[in-house]
């Protein structure tokens, strides 16, 4: 990887790691805000994640498997979250349960190494 290739990654994920890690422990101790649906919230909330989403898809395409690949994948989440909640705002969130949970701890450790790598040389 090209030096500003790495510069770039970890700006990114000097942003995005500590983001993943505070929106998913906030989402585990206020998990009850997704039982009542609020359309117009969850199609603001489909707004913010396209736009990140493909922010971070647009100038951060990185397939190989090193750390950098856990910016692009959630990238295409965001993105791929983002155009779901646009098109169905009225559709139910996800629900307490071991594949909500599973899937908000995968967020939170790819989260901390982002973290990690972008700050730790």
């Amino acid at each position: 990887m090209a030096m500003a290739d790495d510069q770039l990654s970890r700006n990114i994920g000097a942003v995005l790691g500590p983001t993943l890690i505070a929106v998913t422990l906030s989402e585990v101790i206020n998990f009850g805000v997704w039982t009542e649906n609020i359309p117009a919230l969850t199609y603001l909330n489909g707004m913010m994640l396209f736009a990140a989403g493909l922010a971070i898809v647009r100038f951060h395409s990185r397939w190989r498997p090193v750390w950098t690949l856990s910016i692009t994948a959630v990238g295409w989440l965001m993105l791929a979250g983002g155009v779901f909640r646009l098109f169905f705002p009225t559709a139910p969130q996800a629900e307490p349960g071991l594949a909500a949970y599973a899937f908000i701890a995968l967020l939170a450790a790819l989260g901390a190494i982002m973290t990690f790598k972008s700050y730790v040389k």
